[in-house]
């Protein structure tokens, strides 16, 4: 059967069929390599996790946490090394433990102003003071600026 869809010439072939369709041929391939089956998810005891590289704890726990950060702040205090090499030594990065130190700071400040409810009433009553002392040496000094402006232009 012809090829409907040619419109072209016909043009006489002088091969065989076979040897159009073999030069026409693409390339072998190698075969598909076969998929790995996932292995099961094994629970791995602790010791083991600081073993293995990729088998690390996800989350740690506030105490793990300070004491990493204690850690490096010590071994940078002491200069053991840089900041980087600190933490890169802790096993965290450089995001994880600005994180942390942010997380941190606001619980300290948390802690001190419960801690000091009384020390605020006492401030706060010696920034009212202040504040009233101030108003009154401002009230003067206006006074003072008001009366000579009027001695100035002749108004007493």
């Amino acid at each position: 059967m012809a090829d409907e869809n040619n419109t072209g010439p016909i043009v006489g072939s002088v091969g065989t069929p076979t040897e159009l369709k073999t030069s026409a041929a693409k390339t072998q391939r190698s075969p598909r390599r076969q998929k790995t089956t996932a292995e099961p998810v094994r629970a791995v005891s602790k010791s083991t996790a600081a073993k293995l590289p990729n088998a690390k704890p996800r989350r740690y726990s506030e105490q793990e946490r300070l004491e990493k950060l204690k850690g490096i702040e010590t071994q940078v205090t002491e200069a053991k090394g840089t900041l980087k090499d600190a933490i890169k030594g802790a096993g965290i990065s450089e995001q994880t433990y600005y994180q942390w130190k942010r997380s941190v700071k606001p619980v300290d400040q948390r802690e001190e102003k419960l801690l000091s409810a009384g020390d605020e009433l006492a401030d706060l009553v010696q920034l009212e003071a202040e504040n009233q002392r101030l108003r009154k040496r401002l009230a003067e000094k206006l006074r003072a600026e008001n009366t000579e402006l009027r001695k100035r232009l002749g108004l007493e």
